[in-house]
């Protein structure tokens, strides 16, 4: 398949940026949409000009880093998939591909499509972890009886990869639904009751410095979360955000 790429391409933080056109030929359906980028990238080269900067890791998606802005769409027109698990299958011969990077505030461009999203990374930092001591003097698993709901929930919750898809897709690049996942894989289970009230006043605060905006409560984060990300979480860390604060 032939495709016309529009990619923004933008040489540091500093830069203005702009949308420049590319052409790649006999592109296979069999492609991921990474691989696709490789061959443009591989043609770049070849000819002495630069290629365009996208991140990417384990290309198996676990690890998140490959977020696209693809035709207006956070990972792409696939559904519960990350950038690399999407297919050229997806698209047509003749097609023009929008790719952008993520638009937020708090993940500001580093290079072409590579965007900063350490400000999660300082969110995870301000309570997402606990003190109990898991290592040397650690219980059986199953000594501790656990709800299998809040187990199955707790689980569900810790699935989220953190690419940021749910920011980049709101309209006020909210991070809650990342943040009420967090919360609420700690906020379900024994081991995270100690640090509960500190986590989501702490988790909370940071969000709102880093410079995310607010749930609009469109639902569109689940809808383009990679892994399918509950809108519960939002409303468990909410309700445990209400109940820290009446704790004084």
């Amino acid at each position: 398949m032939n495709l016309t790429l529009k990619i923004w391409r933008q040489k540091n933080a500093s830069d203005k940026g702009k949308m420049v056109e590319y052409k790649v030929t006999d592109i296979s359906e069999h492609m991921s949409f990474l691989e696709m980028l490789d061959v443009l990238n591989e043609q770049l080269i070849a000819k002495g000009d630069e290629p365009v900067a996208f991140d990417h890791d384990c290309r198996e998606g676990i690890c998140g880093m490959c977020s696209l802005y693809i035709n207006g769409e956070a990972h792409g027109p696939d559904r519960a998939v990350t950038t690399c698990q999407l297919h050229m299958r997806m698209f047509n011969d003749g097609d023009t591909i929008f790719i952008e990077p993520f638009r937020a505030k708090a993940f500001p461009v580093v290079k072409d499509l590579v965007v900063d999203r350490s400000a999660f990374d300082r969110i995870q930092h301000a309570g997402g972890y606990v003190s109990v001591n898991t290592s040397g003097n650690t219980q059986d698993a199953n000594a501790i009886p656990i709800n299998k709901e809040n187990a199955d929930n707790a689980f569900d919750a810790a699935t989220c990869i953190g690419c940021g898809a749910c920011v980049a897709t709101c309209k006020n690049s909210s991070a809650m639904l990342f943040v009420g996942a967090k919360v609420s894989q700690y906020a379900l289970l024994p081991q995270g009751q100690v640090e509960a009230t500190d986590r989501v006043k702490n988790m909370v605060a940071q969000m709102d410095l880093e410079g995310f905006g607010n749930c609009t409560n469109t639902g569109a984060c689940e809808v383009e979360c990679p892994k399918g990300i509950s809108l519960e979480n939002i409303a468990r860390m909410n309700s445990e955000y209400i109940k820290a604060n009446l704790k004084g």
